[in-house]
């Protein structure tokens, strides 16, 4: 299990254990849109609690099974920001179509860290409920079309559409930020010329130790590396360039 994986599920599993033995903590913590200037922390505290044994189940079961390999690909920082942001984008648009409406839970930066699964493996199949196999870019599809269809109906059951679909925008904001920021990174270190060997987020790309790398990222750190040697650098895609950078032993790089 990654770090940040096994930082969140310990600090969800925790914070709910406390909701059962400290009175009035959904109270001082859950995120009200209408009482956020007065409660500005709950922004932050509400995707800790949970309403019940299978709310939190369900959401860890899903950072489980998506965070890893996810914060793997990205980086431990990255994946952090990653679920925080897709968090705060839950809560900011609950705030804008669901104003009376409080939140608690993990699900809108479980959305974000879904979200990220299906941009770097959209053809991975998973099990709904357990049974039916389903590739992950539909998955997603379906849970947006399907939170939209809800959210606007009402969200009936206590379900936060809107924080479902602010998850998913914040995840996309955000992947899109480090792609984005990447490459003007690129751009300045070129533009102040750099060494040959280095590359602007990379650095000595060479330097990659293939047999220290995990199992499960082995064959796409080895597929980029092969890809360099056939094409070239210029050759790699943003995302092939964010993947490697986690690979790069950090003093070789000369910009990340």
């Amino acid at each position: 299990m990654t770090p940040w994986v096994k930082r969140l599920l310990i600090a969800n599993v925790v914070v709910f254990f406390l909701q059962q033995t400290v009175p009035g903590l959904d109270r001082q913590f859950a995120f009200v849109p209408a009482l956020f200037l007065a409660r500005p922390w709950t922004i932050l505290t509400y995707m800790f609690l949970h309403g019940g044994l299978g709310h939190i189940f369900f959401n860890m079961l899903g950072l489980y099974f998506f965070g890893p390999r996810v914060e793997a690909r990205i980086g431990s920082p990255r994946f952090a920001w990653l679920y925080v942001v897709s968090g705060i984008a839950g809560a900011l648009l609950s705030m804008l179509f669901a104003w009376n409406s409080p939140i608690i839970g993990a699900s809108a930066a479980i959305y974000g860290v879904l979200l990220a699964f299906a941009r770097f493996w959209p053809r991975e199949q998973v099990l709904l409920w357990m049974i039916v196999p389903i590739e992950v870019r539909w998955l997603v599809l379906g849970f947006t079309l399907l939170s939209i269809f809800n959210g606007y109906q009402g969200s009936r059951g206590g379900v936060a559409d809107f924080a479902h679909l602010g998850g998913f925008v914040g995840g996309f904001l955000y992947l899109l930020y480090l792609e984005k920021a990447q490459g003007a990174k690129r751009f300045k270190q070129k533009a102040t010329a750099p060494t040959p060997a280095a590359d602007a987020m990379l650095g000595n790309w060479r330097n990659v130790n293939r047999a220290s790398v995990h199992d499960v990222n082995k064959d796409e750190v080895n597929r980029i590396l092969d890809k360099i040697s056939a094409s070239g650098i210029a050759s790699l895609t943003p995302q092939e360039r964010l993947f490697l950078s986690n690979f790069v032993p950090p003093d070789d790089r000369t910009l990340h």
